[in-house]
């Protein structure tokens, strides 16, 4: 389900926090691996993203809120519920546009939909929208270009955002997330909300 080219940017991401003992894999993790992504950087590249600066505040944020893990702890780095909610929305899209593969830009698109995490703020704050990205996948519009309206959009893409997601299409990085999420183990919250509150503060202009 997940194309080549998304699996090898999510295993890289994920042996790179397993070595830096980061407890969780976050959405801003992932949205650092698509940086390196050919389909989800040329999108954000037509979206013009400043790439240099978003992954200097993806890694310092990344620094500053992830917990680490005891240098003697066997455990792996976890996927947070947000990490498992974008792709999950990524695969649903994906599969209700007919079609068989998921690509970084897809994963792209999902990650708006995490309103409340640093990623999609980021994302805000280079001034790029859900609808940048969307335009330039289905139609290869450019930012600053004339754009398609909302209703150029597939329907499918715009009315399936919230439905929810057949678990069957899981794949192995979110399946056992799910099963630990179900006993109790983990809580991708536990040792992370007061740095985000501070860290948030600190970045995000009053509202």
């Amino acid at each position: 389900m997940l194309n080549q080219e998304l699996e090898l940017s999510l295993n890289v991401a994920f042996t790179k926090a397993k070595d830096s003992r980061h407890e969780f894999m976050t959405v801003e993790h992932l949205l650092l691996a698509l940086l390196s992504n050919i389909s989800a950087r040329e999108a954000l590249d037509a979206c013009k993203v400043d790439l240099v600066a978003l992954r200097q505040e993806l890694e310092h944020f990344i620094a500053q809120t992830t917990p680490l893990l005891p240098e003697n702890d066997s455990r792996d780095t976890q996927p947070t519920l947000s990490f498992q909610r974008v792709l999950q929305r990524a695969v649903f899209h994906v599969q209700s546009s007919g079609r068989n593969e998921v690509s970084g830009a897809n994963v792209l698109v999902a990650i708006f939909s995490e309103q409340e995490s640093q990623a999609a703020y980021l994302l805000r704050k280079h001034d790029v929208s859900r609808l940048d990205v969307v335009n330039y996948i289905s139609h290869g519009t450019i930012k600053g270009e004339e754009a398609s309206s909302e209703q150029d959009i597939p329907s499918n893409t715009m009315q399936n955002e919230e439905q929810p997601v057949p678990e069957d299409h899981m794949d192995n990085f979110t399946t056992n997330l799910n099963q630990q999420a179900k006993k109790g183990n983990i809580d991708p919250l536990v040792g992370r909300q007061a740095e985000f509150r501070a860290y948030h503060s600190s970045t995000v202009p009053p509202s």
